[in-house]
């Protein structure tokens, strides 16, 4: 009896993984495939009128990215690392109807945006970029202590020129261990503590503060969920 038990339960926590690994697959190649509004465009060209449409669709990868990135974050806050893509991610929200489907389809849950002025705490907003960066590093193959380029989501408002954008710098010049370097915030040190010394980093996004300005968290954040 304990045997037959104990393959009955391994059997059922097998099929349990399997199901849960299967529904990941499935939500990660919803979000990737997914063609956002038509009008979305015409929406953006209105806010960024100097972007050509190359550029536009550049926002828009941003933000499917941003997406992917909430996604494996599961019920943990993402803060947003673009101007540009918040901007998306608002005039995407305009259109509730097929907003709600695609939360449902390919996050699970409906992904709120916070702003950044009503965090539940301080260091939310910090936390929340930490945790952006450790996984935008890792989608992209990118050590996120010693990075040699910036992922997408952190490098597109200052390609694109977004006049309001955040900028994030590689080198962080006379202040190796500032969260701030001049204009620009200093990529390298988001995921770290008191500072980085060696290694490729931890893949625990939920160290210590590294500032408490949210360190470029844009609009808002995408956490929890209904």
């Amino acid at each position: 009896m304990l045997l037959t038990s104990a393959i009955i339960g391994a059997t059922a926590f097998g099929i349990f993984r399997w199901r849960r690994h299967r529904q990941r697959l499935l939500r990660e190649q919803f979000i990737a495939g997914f063609e956002f509004p038509e009008q979305l465009r015409s929406r953006l060209t209105k806010h960024y009128p100097q972007l050509t449409p190359t550029q536009t669709g550049q926002v828009l990868r941003g933000l499917r990215e941003y997406f992917q990135l909430c996604r494996l974050a599961e019920q943990r806050m993402v803060a947003m690392p673009s101007q540009a893509v918040d901007m998306a991610w608002h005039e995407f929200i305009l259109y509730t109807r097929q907003y709600r489907q695609f939360c449902s389809q390919g996050l699970g849950r409906f992904l709120h945006h916070t702003p950044h002025d009503v965090m539940p705490n301080p260091n939310a907003a910090s936390e929340g970029i930490r945790r952006a960066w450790r996984l935008a590093c890792s989608r992209e193959g990118i050590d996120p202590q010693l990075p040699a380029r910036l992922p997408l989501l952190f490098a597109l408002d200052a390609e694109l020129g977004i006049a309001d954008g955040f900028r994030y710098s590689l080198d962080c010049g006379a202040h190796p261990g500032s969260y701030r370097n001049g204009d620009a915030y200093c990529a390298s040190h988001i995921g770290c503590g008191s500072g980085c010394s060696g290694g490729s980093g931890s893949n625990n996004d939920s160290s210590g503060d590294s500032g408490s300005d949210g360190g470029g968290c844009g609009g808002g954040c995408g956490g929890g969920g209904d």
